[in-house]
């Protein structure tokens, strides 16, 4: 290598260093939550032990649930605008790749133009008329040196990947929002009938009394209060049928469907299913709630972005070249005198940018801060939800239990009165009375079934509802 070439690279290379701005340094970085610390209290567990399975809703055994809520996931309204921006974020990781390698184009004209007889050609161009045909292929390389379209790229893909978590938690949120939604229609549907036998019983008893009032056998006021329960039952019913409505409509709306949608639903008796809680939370809890994916894949993006950041403040170098005809002549577009040849480098310095450069690099150094607090956020947010779902769950389990005894000593002084009406020791009065102790327990049974399934349905909504970590999205991107 002679001195001219060595003198030459040097050279360059002092050029290049010369023209770096210097990078500012991150004063304060915020501490990223280890979620693999994060777990339950020791006493807080259910009966059996794990994880929600993938279409838990399918374990209550009720078609019309499983019905609806896939009828829901095969393009509910919140689904759509979900999807809407996993679009967008394929339009933008296409445009950030499309900055990568060798960008090739071709170029083609032709004008017709009258050259001044007085301007800068003479005769015999000089006021003549010509016709100019150009046809050029052209390429522009970026080396990319210092990374920053690899980290543009990677920030995209970060963008990407979070919106397809967004995806999975708009469907396990629909489908825990139907599944209560329907769960409290199956609830109100089952304390109306019981409301009905109740106001039944009420009637028949405010007969009875009328009648003993008839016979001077009780004074006006027992039939006035037992007129009072039968208004206050029909007040019950007429709010469940508010409510009945209320639901349905909001059923409708997370369907997304038309008024005729729900026509056909009817009421069915709603099973239990085994409760489950995980012995311990950790790293399984990232994995499998999408919520935290989609803020573990925020915060990536942003070190992403901080990466690009850093790189703009090195000199920058794109290759340019092109290979072409041009002529004045069209007989002589194809000939070989005819044709182009450009090739040249561009060196960008951005020594004098470092004002611009330093806001960007402070822009998302910031963003970062944003994106580590929001993930340390949602990771308490998640344990918070874990623990009150599944304190809710055991403690309405407790006051099931509870609700059994009483219904139980309820039963027995029904059967007891019964027995005493059919020996004669008893008025009709005495069993009426404990005919209504019985439904007014089996109301406080179907209130706690109902809400028994809404803290389940949510218990699992907390657990990630079955969804898994997606793989990779360098494994799935076409």
């Amino acid at each position: 290598m002679n001195n001219t070439v060595k003198k030459s690279l040097l050279s360059m290379a002092a050029l290049l260093l010369a023209g770096c701005a210097a990078i500012p340094p991150d004063a304060h970085i915020p501490v990223k939550r280890d979620i693999a610390k994060a777990d339950l209290a020791a006493d807080m567990h259910l009966a059996r032990e794990g994880w929600p399975q993938a279409r838990w809703w399918t374990a209550y055994g009720d078609e019309q649930l499983n019905a609806l809520i896939e009828q829901a996931l095969q393009g509910g309204p919140s689904l759509e605008v979900a999807a809407a921006r996993i679009g967008s974020a394929r339009s933008e990781l296409s445009r950030s790749m499309a900055d990568t390698g060798i960008d090739i184009s071709g170029y083609a004209n032709a004008n017709r133009q009258r050259y001044s007889g007085t301007g800068l050609f003479p005769a015999p161009i000089g006021g003549a008329y010509f016709t100019t045909e150009t046809l050029r292929l052209e390429a522009r390389y970026n080396f990319d040196w210092w990374g920053k379209n690899r980290a543009q790229v990677a920030a995209a893909v970060g963008a990407l990947n979070v919106d397809r978590a967004a995806y999975a938690q708009a469907e396990q949120a629909l489908a825990a929002a139907i599944a209560q939604s329907y769960f409290r229609l199956q609830g109100d549907f089952a304390r109306q009938d019981n409301l009905a036998q109740l106001t039944a019983v009420q009637t028949a008893l405010a007969q009875d009394r009328t009648r003993r009032i008839d016979s001077g056998l009780a004074d006006a006021d027992t039939g006035h209060a037992a007129q009072a329960e039968l208004a206050q039952l029909r007040k019950q019913a007429a709010q469940l049928r508010t409510d009945i409505g209320v639901e349905r409509e909001a059923l409708r709306a997370l369907l997304g469907a038309d008024h005729t949608a729900l026509a056909d639903l009817k009421p069915v008796p709603t099973s239990a299913v085994a409760h489950t809680l995980p012995a311990r939370l950790g790293i399984d809890l990232l994995a499998r709630r999408p919520d935290l994916q989609a803020a573990r894949w925020q915060l990536e993006s942003s070190l992403s972005r901080i990466d690009a950041a850093k790189a703009a403040f090195y000199p920058d170098v794109n290759l340019t070249g092109s290979i072409g005809l041009d002529t004045i002549k069209l007989e002589n577009l194809l000939q070989a005198a005819s044709r182009t040849v450009y090739l040249g480098p561009t060196l960008t310095l951005p020594i004098f940018d470092s004002r611009r450069l330093d806001a960007q690099l402070d822009a998302t150094r910031t963003a970062r801060d944003e994106r580590i607090a929001e993930y340390n956020q949602a990771v308490v947010e998640a344990v918070r939800e874990v623990a009150q779902d599944a304190l809710q769950v055991q403690g309405i389990e407790q006051q099931i239990a509870e609700q059994a005894a009483s219904s139980a000593a309820t039963g027995t002084q029904l059967a007891s009165a019964q027995k005493r009406y059919d020996r004669g020791l008893a008025d009709n009065a005495a069993v009426l009375n404990a005919r209504l102790a019985v439904l007014r327990e089996r109301d406080a049974d179907l209130y706690l079934q109902q809400v028994q399934r809404l803290a389940e349905v949510a218990l699992t909504n907390a657990l990630g509802g079955g969804y898994h970590e997606q793989a990779p999205l360098a494994t799935v991107l076409k």
